[in-house]
């Protein structure tokens, strides 16, 4: 029998088929109401003059955002398609079309993956990037590979967490490194595979002779805990931008295990100490029983309860492109 993963600090994790039953039967549902946005509500942003020559993200969708250094694009979690579903007819619908087109994406250096459930690793999209850009390197946790091969995916490589890989850039002695980190999660896209690969988060570093230029932490799908980002804070370089998610936590009985609330990513943004923060993981597919705009107006209420800075961790809208 295959040896499955886990999480270190939390066994159960509480997802078999019944839970979700007794979810959707309201076992699990908060005792205190949801509060709502205003209807008038919008997230603070500062206006920018977008400089192209500088380091840029876009959030496309979910969790794919597009992002732009020294001289390399590199997608997470990519995903266009209507549903974020093993079925075509069945399943979680998008509700917003991505920013950008699939075939208006510029080439495609590099391409992120967090673990393989259907909303970050979807096969239509992975397809379709595979033949619109055939060298993109993919990295992706452990185990994933095997169904990157099925599909004649060769450019793949596979991290176990804390595992690094290193790839030379066009600039003289300018390197990018990738380490895999730790996540809260789970994996499975099937009935009888579950936790059969691991789940994690990347770390890219940029170095130029030696010296770092930019750092980029892409957290994936998580719970929080007080351990992983501590320790992610300890081993890697000052982060100047986490893409965090913010969305799927309600009831929080049965997501707070393997998702952060706005409450567990302020805590993740304090934790790794990053410069600027941006939201993901809300807004594309309802998932959870929050409304679609719900986490950004939790994020505030958080940010400001705690008399943060509510523009060093946006929420921004899907197509926003700012400098990093």
């Amino acid at each position: 029998m295959k040896q499955k993963f886990t999480n270190p600090y939390i066994k159960n994790i509480r997802r078999g088929l019944l839970d979700v039953i007794r979810w959707q039967l309201g076992y699990y549902d908060d005792i205190l109401p949801i509060a709502q946005p205003p209807k008038d509500f919008r997230y603070p942003m500062v206006e920018q003059n977008l400089d192209q020559s500088k380091p840029k993200v876009t959030w496309i969708n979910h969790c794919t955002f597009l992002i732009e250094v020294e001289g390399v694009r590199i997608l997470t979690d990519p995903i266009w398609s209507k549903r974020c579903s093993p079925f075509k007819l069945f399943g979680p619908k998008r509700r917003h079309n991505p920013a950008i087109d699939l075939s208006d994406l510029p080439k495609i250096d590099i391409i992120l993956i967090s673990h393989n459930h259907y909303d970050h690793l979807d096969e239509e999209t992975v397809k379709k990037l595979n033949k619109l850009h055939p060298e993109i390197q993919w990295i992706v946790p452990k185990g994933v590979k095997k169904w990157f091969r099925k599909r004649k995916i060769h450019k793949v490589k596979e991290l176990s967490w804390w595992e690094k890989t290193q790839f030379k850039l066009d600039a003289l002695d300018s390197q990018m490194v990738i380490t895999s980190v730790p996540t809260q999660h789970y994996s499975g896209r099937g009935l009888f595979d579950m936790n059969k690969t691991l789940w994690m988060g990347h770390v890219v570093e940029f170095f130029r002779e030696k010296d770092l230029t930019k750092c980029l932490y892409f957290v994936g799908d998580t719970a929080y805990n007080p351990f992983d980002f501590k320790k992610i804070k300890e081993k890697v370089s000052p982060i100047d931008l986490c893409l965090c998610p913010i969305g799927t936590y309600k009831p929080g009985r049965f997501m707070q295990t393997v998702h952060a609330s706005p409450d567990d990513a302020v805590k993740i943004h304090c934790d790794v100490e990053a410069s600027l923060t941006l939201g993901m993981h809300w807004k594309t597919f309802q998932l959870s029983s929050e409304g679609l705009n719900q986490p950004p107006h939790d994020l505030y209420f958080e940010m400001t309860k705690r008399s943060l800075n509510p523009l060093r961790f946006l929420a921004i809208e899907p197509g926003v492109t700012i400098n990093w």
